[in-house]
């Protein structure tokens, strides 16, 4: 299979109408050869652009690589390009067609996709800049850097290298599940206030004490959301839903926090479905400590 990329118009202005509208590949190259294309008389396509490039063989074989690919590439080949940061791909229908301005489109077959084969977006930012670069390209059609890694995209395989690194992550957060559950009380507070401070939130102050639903009271600067949160080392199903009722009555916290890192019983139990109520079990711990940087930190507290 062969991957190029294509971009559609001078400064992308065909990809809305291309993309979201007509559902087609189109090439400029205006030229009134169109027949000489189908019939795949090359050697007068290339005369007509060595001249339009005033002798320069190197620029006329690439506007003729460019306009053979377009005419020559298979229904089984794939085009891809970038809209709105996102990659698109697609396959195309055979056959070339001419419309009154003298462009050349082939229709898509289906449709554009900005998403895998197994449903995941495709956005710029999650893929490799090696393969983004190709936006940069000053011509049409042109080939694509690492393809195997465009296909496996495409397809929804994960990467084998980061396959790798997901499973070693996996492991990393179950050792680091355990010895947050082996935390002293105290320190389990400590670690949670330490890891709402890395994410950006600000303590107001510490209550434990005087509000025995509220052990921390935080407020992000930005957003300027003030919230509650409750530590316990080991919790309740029941004890979990009074913590919910007492924060209905807080009109000064838009979001609480419900840390734990044991249950006695099941999370399922819980059923509070709303998006301001956060409820972190070990797991959820155990993965923002990893991206809190706060490994170390555990580590040293339980040697």
């Amino acid at each position: 299979m062969e991957i190029r990329f294509i971009k559609l118009g001078n400064g992308g202005c065909w990809e809305k109408n291309c993309i979201e509208v007509d559902n087609t590949i189109r090439l400029g190259y205006e030229s009134g050869l169109h027949s000489e294309c189908i019939a795949k008389n090359w050697n007068a396509v290339r005369a007509f652009w060595l001249a339009a490039r005033k002798g320069s063989e190197t620029a006329a074989s690439n506007d003729l690589n460019q306009i053979r690919d377009f005419y020559e590439l298979a229904e089984t080949d794939l085009w891809i390009t970038f809209y709105k940061r996102k990659l698109y791909w697609c396959h195309a229908h055979k056959n070339v067609i001419e419309p009154p301005d003298g462009t050349r489109e082939r229709k898509v077959i289906g449709k554009w996709s900005c998403t895998s084969k197994t449903g995941a977006l495709l956005a710029v930012e999650n893929i490799d800049g090696r393969v983004t670069t190709v936006q940069g390209y000053r011509g049409t059609i042109c080939g694509v850097k690492l393809p195997e890694y465009v296909l496996r995209k495409i397809e929804g395989q994960v990467q084998p290298d980061v396959l790798a690194a997901k499973q070693s992550l996996l492991t990393l957060e179950r050792d680091i599940e355990v010895l947050v559950k082996g935390l002293w009380w105290k320190d389990f507070e400590l670690l949670v206030e330490l890891v709402f401070a890395k994410a950006g939130w600000q303590r107001v102050s510490v209550l434990g004490g005087t509000e025995k639903e509220i052990d921390l009271d935080v407020i992000a600067p930005v957003s300027n959301q003030r919230a509650f949160v409750q530590v316990k080392s080991q919790t309740s199903p029941e004890e979990i839903r009074k913590c919910h009722e007492a924060f209905k009555g807080y009109e000064q916290y838009s979001e609480m926090f419900m840390v734990f890192h044991t249950i006695n019983g099941l999370l399922s139990q819980i059923n509070i479905n709303q998006p301001n109520v956060h409820i972190w079990d070990s797991s959820k711990i155990a993965s923002l400590v990893i991206h809190a940087g706060l490994v170390d930190w555990l580590i040293a507290k339980r040697t």
